[in-house]
């Protein structure tokens, strides 16, 4: 069974185009903010593939663009919906 893969080009600050993988997209509904996970299929010294996030920013007529997460509260709650996720796929 093969799964495909969402890729994604983003610039960069530089102007230069990365095409990253998007793993998941989510919204927190009382915030109606939006979040990206996505990877550069890179990995880090104990072979664990980095990961990284980004809110996304939606203005009409634009395509989306990359943001930060700002606040320390913002960062607890994305890594719950992340653990919750890596639960579901050990079962």
């Amino acid at each position: 069974m093969s799964e495909d893969k969402k890729i994604m080009s983003i610039v960069l600050e530089d102007g230069s185009i990365d095409e990253v993988e998007v793993l998941l997209t989510f919204e927190f509904t009382d915030t109606k903010k939006e979040y990206i996970v996505y990877t550069k299929n890179e990995t880090d010294d104990a072979g664990n593939v980095t990961i990284y996030v980004a809110s996304l920013i939606r203005e009409e007529g634009q395509d989306p663009k990359l943001g930060s997460v700002e606040t320390d509260e913002e960062w607890a709650r994305i890594k719950n919906v992340l653990k919750e996720l890596s639960k579901d796929d050990e079962q």
